[in-house]
């Protein structure tokens, strides 16, 4: 489901998915599916409504904020408020020129006249587009909103609830169920926080208006297409501002290459049949790679003086070279499998918890490209399974960085030749290997961790 567009879409609150550092380069031109309603509240520090707004009579939710009317924080051409007020007054002009595209996907005529019938721009969209929090949650408080008891007590009703239809999808694709759960959990809570915005109207104000004009113009033929076939419903096609919908935040597009008819009723309804739902999400990380009977990666213990350059996504090893090198997991458990390739991912650098990634945790980064996300996942996954928390502590002295803070970060790292991209406040690769780069230059482990005391160093203090 999150093949591209990282980021942008996938939680409607904003790319930097817990702390930006935690992404990897270019992820945020990535992400794609939902979180969106949750995230919108951890990135503002507000907690998330538990009831979902009820729709206007043009699709947005009834007391949505209007569109501010100001240029987007990207500063995009597309996204000045000039351009987007000429392109909302060419709106229906654009939705109709639409149409020779949608007949060649085999949607009529009398379907598209009556689907697109009565749309408007959605404009508060530009807003939530180019949303640029100043401020992000670390790693540990993500996990801690996240992995959570009540989220997991729902987790385990779902799993017993629906047993026959996890026993079914296990058996035909060998993805772990736990896995599936968790995602149903974490992207929606469960089917409770699945966005409201008529999922048609979104992907059709964006494919007119702003920066990603043709991305989304695929999303908003695509979910034609499902219309058009009767899948789903239009009131069943809402979700977030960029048209990931259902309890595990299908675009259209993925819904396409991924959704299928689990129980054999002639529809793929990944909204509210739990027999779709489940085989399709399954079929998503199938079709992704997922390793049948492999976990997603271990926690371990990194030895004091480790060379964190080797904590990269690029180096990876097999198990038992990063034992030769000191890497343990917790209370001295053995590997099971010493030949399986790993790599090291320290997302708070030598304060906290390392980790050693397999094959199936670089799957769920397919499914959303934020390490923070697949993290939270395969550790949801392992304590729906009966596994404990993390052992390791991590450095919750550590306040995160604002966004002004990250940006002049970079602005100093560039400045002293380690950086070599355009400074925007967001951290992704690039900016983790110029920060390891600098650690290394001054005798500090290279970790990569933006801390407030690399900051301080950087600014000569």
């Amino acid at each position: 489901m999150m093949q591209s567009m990282a980021g942008l879409a996938r939680r409607a609150g904003g790319a930097v998915v817990a702390a930006a550092l935690l992404l990897p380069a270019g992820a945020q031109a990535q992400a794609q599916n939902g979180l969106s309603n949750l995230f919108g509240g951890i990135f503002s520090g507000s907690n998330p409504a538990p009831a979902q707004p009820t729709p206007g009579p043009n699709g947005a939710p009834t007391g949505a904020l209007p569109w501010s009317g100001e240029d987007g924080a990207s500063g995009h051409p597309l996204m000045t408020a000039a351009a987007i007020r000429e392109a909302a007054g060419n709106f229906n002009n654009c939705v109709a020129a639409m149409w020779p595209d949608a007949a060649r996907r085999g949607v009529t005529q009398e379907n598209f006249q009556r689907f697109t019938a009565g749309l408007s721009p959605d404009l508060r969209i530009m807003d939530l587009m180019d949303s640029q929090p100043e401020f992000t949650k670390s790693i540990w408080d993500y996990l801690d909103i996240l992995v959570n008891d009540n989220r997991l007590a729902k987790g385990r009703e779902v799993l017993a609830k629906y047993k026959a239809q996890f026993d079914a999808t296990e058996k035909a694709t060998g993805v772990d169920r736990t896995i599936i759960a968790s995602i149903w959990g974490i992207e929606s809570n469960y089917s409770t926080q699945m966005g409201d915005r008529s999922v048609l109207q979104s992907t059709a104000t964006l494919a007119c208006i702003g920066r990603r004009q043709a991305y989304f113009k695929d999303e908003f033929l695509s979910a034609l297409e499902i219309l058009n076939r009767g899948d789903l419903r239009p009131e069943q096609l809402r979700g977030s501002w960029a048209g990931a919908f259902g309890p595990t935040q299908f675009m259209p597009t993925a819904f396409k290459r991924f959704a299928v008819d689990g129980d054999g009723d002639g529809r793929r309804d990944v909204v509210d049949n739990p027999t779709d739902l489940i085989a399709s999400t399954a079929n998503n990380l199938k079709k992704d790679g997922w390793q049948p009977g492999q976990t997603w990666g271990y926690e371990v213990v990194v030895p004091q003086g480790f060379n964190y350059m080797l904590a990269d996504r690029a180096k990876a090893m097999p198990i038992a070279q990063w034992e030769k090198l000191g890497l343990k997991r917790p209370n001295n458990q053995p590997f099971p499998q010493p030949a399986e390739k790993a790599y090291l991912l320290a997302p708070a650098g030598a304060q906290g918890p390392g980790f050693l990634m397999l094959q199936n945790y670089r799957v769920i980064m397919k499914y959303n490209p934020a390490e923070a996300y697949a993290l939270a996942i395969g550790h949801f996954a392992d304590r729906l399974r009966g596994g404990q928390p993390f052992v390791q502590p991590w450095p919750r002295q550590e306040r995160e960085l604002s966004r002004t803070e990250r940006l002049e970060m970079q602005q100093l790292l560039a400045q002293r030749g380690f950086y070599k991209g355009t400074p925007d406040g967001q951290f992704g690769g690039m900016t983790r290997e110029a920060l390891r780069n600098f650690q290394a230059s001054i005798g500090a482990p290279a970790d990569g961790f933006a801390s407030s005391d690399v900051l301080d160093r950087l600014r000569g203090r």
